[in-house]
C-alpha cells in the first residue's frame, strides 16, 4: 500500500474493483456487496495511468482513438457513485438539483458538419492537429472534446440531445497559428448561424469551452450571440483588463486547469513530493511578475526573507526560464505554494500544487474554484487577502504546525483526482465533475425570443416556418 492510497466509495447496482484516480500498478481493492440501498465498493490505489493520444493518424483518429494503446477497461455504470471519502464523509453531488444518477445525452458537433468549425479547431490553413493543442494550460479545450467523443453519454441523435457541445480550440489557433481575433469572431458567427438547434434554444443548451484567462472574450461578440450558452472555463474574473467578466455563476461552470500529464501519471518523468522535513523553504512563488502588485510584493518579500520564501524575479527570456520538470522540482521544495493573481484571477499553479503536495495559499481575491457543490476548500487550502501580503503572511504560515499541514495535504490528495482529465473508466476525474455540473443545466423545454409554437406543439420561427424546415444560415440576434 502506498502512502498516497485512499478509499473511494460509490453506490449502485454494479460495482467494479478497477483503480481510482491514482489507480494503476499499485492498487488493491476490497469489494463489499450490501443490499440495494448501500451496494458499495471500496478501492485503495496508488497512482493513475493516463489515457494517451494515438501516435499517428489523422485529426479525427487522434480524437477518437486516443485510448488505442491503453489496456481496454470495461465501462461500468458508476453514474450514482460516491466520488471521494473526505473528512470522514463521502462526497457526492447532492441529489437535490442534480438527480440521483447521471442521465445525460450530449450531441457533439462534427468538424465536417458545419462550415467553418474545422477552422475554429485547426486554424485557417487547417495545419494544426488535436495533439498540437492538447498540451499546456489550455489543453482542456481538446481533452474535454476528446472525452465527450468517447463518452457513453454522447448521442448521435440531435432530437434526443439534452445538450450540444461545440468544439473549438481558439486559444491554440490564436497562439500557435496566429489567427486574428477578428477572424475568430467572424468564424464563430458563421458557425452558430448554421445551427438550427442553437437558434431554437437561443443557445441555452449549447456548451463552449474557453480554457484560458481571457474566457469567452476570444469571441469578441459573445455578449451578442452566446450570452445564454454554457461556458466551461477556469476563469471567472477579467475586470482588471476588461470592463465586465463573461462568467455567470448561474449558467457557467468553473473547470480545473490542465496540469502537465507527467505530473498526473505515474511515469518516468513525474516529480515526486519531498517529505516536509526535507523542504528548504516555508513558501514559494515561481512565476512572472507581469507587472501585478501582489507578485511584485512577493518578489520584494523574498529579498527580505530569502531563507523562508523562494520567489525569483523571472523574465521571459529563454536563459531565465524554468523547464517544466525543473519548475516542479522547485515547487515541491516548499510547504506552502503561493497562488497570486496574474493577468486574471485564476492560475494553473493552484492545481499544480496538489501534485507536489504543497498547501496552496490563494492570494487572488476574485478567484472562483471548481465543484463547490461538493468540495469544502477550507479543509485543505488557505485564502489570504491580497492586500495583506507582507511579513505577517510568513509569520502566519510559520505558525501552522506540521500536523495540521499533513492533515491538509492528506485532504488535498483526496480531491486532486478531480483535477485530472481522465476517461470515464476512471471512477474519479474532472470529467465526472463536469458531467454532474452539466446535468444541473438540463432543461426539459427549450425556448428563445425567436421560437414560437402552435397548439399541436410544433415549434415555428417568426415567419411561422416549422423547425424541421429551418434552413441555415439563419439570422442571429
Amino acid at each position: 500500500m502506498t502512502d498516497n492510497s485512499r478509499d473511494v466509495m460509490w453506490r449502485g447496482e454494479e460495482a467494479s474493483s478497477s483503480c481510482d484516480d491514482w489507480g494503476g500498478s499499485n492498487c488493491s481493492s476490497d469489494v463489499k456487496w450490501r443490499n440495494e440501498e448501500a451496494t458499495s465498493v471500496v478501492i485503495r490505489c496508488g497512482t493513475t495511468t493516463k489515457q494517451q493520444a494515438g501516435a499517428s493518424g489523422d485529426r479525427r483518429q487522434q480524437l477518437t482513438r486516443s485510448g488505442a494503446t491503453r489496456k481496454q477497461t470495461p465501462v461500468v455504470d458508476r453514474s450514482s457513485q460516491k466520488l471521494l471519502r473526505f473528512n470522514g464523509r463521502y462526497l457526492s453531488w447532492p441529489e437535490r438539483g442534480f438527480g440521483s444518477h447521471l442521465s445525460l445525452k450530449i450531441y457533439v458537433y462534427d468538424e465536417d458538419e458545419i462550415d467553418g468549425l474545422d477552422t475554429l479547431m485547426y486554424g485557417i490553413s487547417l495545419n494544426l492537429t488535436a495533439e498540437d493543442c492538447d498540451k499546456g494550460r489550455w489543453g482542456t479545450q481538446v481533452k474535454i472534446h476528446r472525452l465527450l467523443l468517447q463518452s457513453r453519454f454522447r448521442t448521435s441523435n440531435k432530437e434526443e440531445a439534452d445538450l450540444f457541445f461545440v468544439p473549438a480550440y481558439v486559444k491554440c489557433i490564436m497562439v500557435m497559428a496566429g489567427m486574428a481575433e477578428e477572424v475568430i469572431n467572424q468564424t464563430y458567427v458563421q458557425v452558430i448561424s448554421q445551427m438550427p438547434y442553437f437558434k431554437r434554444s437561443g443557445g441555452r443548451d449549447h456548451i463552449f469551452v474557453f480554457p484560458s484567462g481571457a474566457g469567452a472574450h476570444f469571441f469578441t461578440s459573445w455578449e451578442t450571440f452566446i450570452n445564454r450558452s454554457i461556458f466551461l472555463t477556469p476563469e471567472a474574473d477579467r475586470t482588471d483588463r476588461i470592463s465586465s467578466t463573461a462568467f455567470n455563476t448561474w449558467k457557467d461552470i468553473i473547470i480545473p486547469g490542465n496540469v502537465n500529464d507527467n505530473m498526473t501519471t505515474d511515469g518516468a518523468f513525474r516529480v515526486h513530493p519531498l517529505p516536509l522535513s526535507m523542504r528548504k523553504y516555508l513558501a514559494n512563488y515561481l512565476g512572472h511578475a507581469q507587472g501585478k502588485l501582489p507578485r511584485l510584493q512577493l518578489i520584494e518579500l523574498a529579498k527580505q526573507y530569502p531563507d523562508k520564501l523562494e520567489c525569483p524575479d523571472l523574465t521571459y527570456d529563454f536563459a531565465n526560464k524554468f523547464e517544466k520538470m525543473e519548475y516542479f522540482q522547485h515547487l515541491r521544495n516548499a510547504k506552502f505554494c503561493l497562488v497570486p493573481r496574474g493577468l486574471s484571477s485564476w492560475t494553473l499553479r493552484f492545481y499544480e500544487a496538489f501534485f507536489v503536495e504543497c498547501v496552496p495559499v490563494i492570494l487572488s481575491d476574485q478567484i472562483e474554484l471548481p465543484f463547490q457543490n461538493v468540495i469544502d476548500y477550507t479543509q485543505f487550502t488557505i485564502k489570504w487577502p491580497a492586500t495583506q501580503i507582507g511579513p505577517q503572511l510568513l509569520e502566519y504560515l510559520e505558525s501552522i504546525p506540521d500536523d495540521d499541514l499533513k492533515r491538509m495535504i492528506a485532504h488535498g490528495k483526496e480531491v486532486r483526482c478531480l483535477w485530472v482529465y481522465g476517461p470515464e473508466s476512471e471512477p474519479c476525474s474532472a470529467m465526472h465533475g463536469i458531467l454532474w455540473e452539466l446535468q444541473r443545466k438540463v432543461r426539459r423545454f427549450q425556448q428563445s425570443a425567436e421560437t414560437f409554437w402552435r397548439h399541436d406543439g410544433t415549434v415555428v420561427n417568426r415567419n411561422l416556418i416549422p423547425f424541421d424546415n429551418w434552413i441555415p444560415p439563419m439570422p442571429l440576434p
